[in-house]
């Protein structure tokens, strides 16, 4: 079955869809996850996004492994264990849920910090979350059928925008706020 890219209009149920499986995730793996956050474009009010809920749950360590991933297979998460991401470990929802992404960061690391600065700087920048929502837009109509093609198409544009959230993140002396759940 084709992944067709599908980017929608901003959907506020997706805070609650976010809601509900950190509360899983959060009653299952307690102080192993240091943070559990809401990130990604449906993160974001007012910005257009794949349907799709990405979840960062910050640990100390990804050793010993399996205090993360059985609790994270038992709410229904499968382990990809081919994600080529080494700052990371990878989990994909399973069989007959609604497409989720959850992604383990060390606490502290550059690539947790990343996502939650470049969160926070389309919330606060609703010029550049508008234009992030048009390049998604046309890109997604560009590369409905390659998913790589359309996230090879996206990275110059955010990591122009990465470039102002740092900046921005000087100026204002941003550090990530109270986690999510």
């Amino acid at each position: 079955m084709p992944d067709e890219i599908t980017v929608e209009s901003y959907q506020p149920e997706w805070p609650l869809r976010f809601q509900r499986i950190a509360q899983l995730l959060r009653a299952e793996l307690g102080e192993t996850a240091v943070r559990i956050d809401h990130i990604g474009s449906t993160s974001v009010p007012g910005l257009a996004a794949k349907p799709i809920i990405d979840i960062q749950i910050s640990v100390r360590s990804f050793e010993p492994f399996e205090a993360i991933r059985l609790p994270l297979e038992r709410c229904g998460f499968r382990w990809r264990s081919d994600n080529p991401d080494l700052t990371k470990r990878y989990f994909r929802e399973g069989p007959g849920m609604a497409r989720t992404h959850i992604h383990v960061r060390r606490e502290g690391s550059w690539s947790e910090q990343l996502a939650l600065l470049f969160r926070d700087y389309l919330r606060c920048h609703e010029e550049d979350r508008l234009a992030y929502a048009e390049c998604k837009i046309r890109l997604a109509e560009r590369y409905r059928d390659d998913r790589h093609g359309y996230v090879e198409a996206k990275r110059p544009f955010i990591w122009s925008m990465m470039q102002k959230a740092d900046q921005w993140s000087q100026m204002v002396g941003w550090m990530p706020g109270e986690r999510d759940a």
